[in-house]
């Protein structure tokens, strides 16, 4: 499939102009299949952000089989405003009752293998912004010349994040031009289990053995998840 970002300027919504920043992903057999939709604005909350998501993907399912991002595109230019409201109106109600129905099942977790960084700094700092701005937690790992990223959050948080570093330029090639990630690697997409613990933050941590790199998969009670997927990348 293809990706690309379109960028559109909503009037006078919540007494501002908000900057829309939409990300589509269209499958191979789009339209017959929806798109992957991102959306970020600097003037919403994450909340509202996730809820204008939804909102295009409803709309999204009423075109299916024909072009559609046009269609959806003015869709939320016209009816952003009515989407904001209704979010704020739900918010305090969705927030009592996530109290009660939270489930462990619901948290999904990611590790993905990368060849490299080049722009090490840059990359690392673009991977902590994905990080906060979809709540994932986890763990960006450096050990020799192996890099793992291990996040754990809302499984549309993880699909987003995916659609992010596989479309985004977050690193350098050899002739240091911006470049997207082309080596990347899943390792491993599943539930959240029992036995696994919850990282409570995101942070960047660098480990001098294999073994200090095993602790803190075990720790986090993924000593299976090591043990299948770390070894063989020494090999």
């Amino acid at each position: 499939g293809i990706s690309f970002r379109i960028q559109i300027i909503v009037k006078e919504v919540l007494d501002t102009d908000v900057l829309l920043k939409l990300l589509f992903h269209l499958p191979v057999n789009y339209p017959s299949t929806l798109p992957d939709i991102s959306v970020n604005s600097d003037q919403l909350t994450r909340a509202q952000c996730m809820d204008v998501k939804d909102k295009l993907l409803e709309q999204a399912k009423k075109h299916l089989a024909e072009p559609m991002v046009h269609d959806l595109i003015l869709w939320i230019q016209q009816h952003l405003k009515d989407v904001i409201k209704q979010s704020a109106t739900v918010c305090n109600e969705k927030t009592t009752l996530s109290k009660g129905t939270s489930r462990e099942d619901d948290i999904w977790m990611l590790l993905l293998h990368l060849d490299h960084m080049r722009a090490k700094a840059k990359y690392v700092k673009t991977v902590e912004k994905w990080a906060s701005d979809l709540r994932l937690t986890g763990r960006l790992m450096f050990m020799g010349k192996i890099i793992l990223i291990l996040l754990q959050g809302d499984r549309s948080s993880i699909k987003e994040y995916l659609i992010l570093q596989k479309t985004s330029k977050v690193d350098v090639d050899s002739s240091r031009k911006k470049c997207k990630e082309k080596m990347m690697s899943i390792l491993c997409e599943t539930e959240v289990q029992s036995q696994h613990k919850r990282f409570q933050t995101f942070e960047v941590k660098e480990y001098s053995t294999l073994e200090d790199l095993q602790k803190e998969f075990e720790t986090a009670g993924l000593t299976t998840l090591f043990s299948e997927f770390v070894p063989p990348l020494l090999k």
